[in-house]
């Protein structure tokens, strides 16, 4: 036999990758309703909002822009009742250690909603003292959820 024998065909080469095999499309009959939490959305109202490092200086800075922002809307009564919720909102959520929080504020109907985000994950829903104490400085109703995006606080205040 000879030694340098090459053969007179190519190497086999390996047949190019398929394509990936795509999920069923939904029909009515086998939908399945997964959905996460909304995104919040504030329609026909004034709102404002802010994005804060999460720091200890937040709360009383959030304090501020929210009283600003309601002596620009015409309410100056509630100063008081508006600041020390929003920095007990803001307060909580630089405690859950997130880098950044994000404070919202809304009117409607001489009501003021305010809402803050923490942006960290994989919180439990809220401390048990917190929303009896945003209830006992003066709000009218308040809430906490979470979700993979981080907790959010609300209080609502009449103005």
């Amino acid at each position: 036999m000879d030694a340098e024998h090459h053969p007179d065909y190519p190497p086999k080469t390996p047949p190019p990758p398929k394509r990936p095999i795509e999920p069923p499309r939904p029909t009515p009959g086998n939908t399945v309703a997964i959905r996460g939490r909304l995104r919040m959305s504030l329609v026909n109202r004034r709102a404002a909002n802010w994005a804060l490092e999460s720091a200890p200086w937040a709360p009383p800075k959030a304090r501020s822009h929210v009283i600003d922002q309601l002596h620009s809307w015409g309410f100056r009564e509630t100063d008081d009742t508006a600041g020390n919720v929003t920095e007990l909102l803001v307060a909580t959520a630089v405690n859950d250690g997130g880098r950044r929080v994000s404070l919202h504020l809304a009117d409607q109907d001489r009501q003021a909603l305010i809402v803050v985000l923490s942006h960290q994950a994989g919180l439990a829903v809220t401390d048990e003292r917190v929303l009896p104490a945003i209830a006992a400085l003066g709000a009218t109703s308040c809430g906490a959820d979470t979700a993979q995006d981080g907790r959010r606080l609300w209080a609502v205040l009449e103005l």
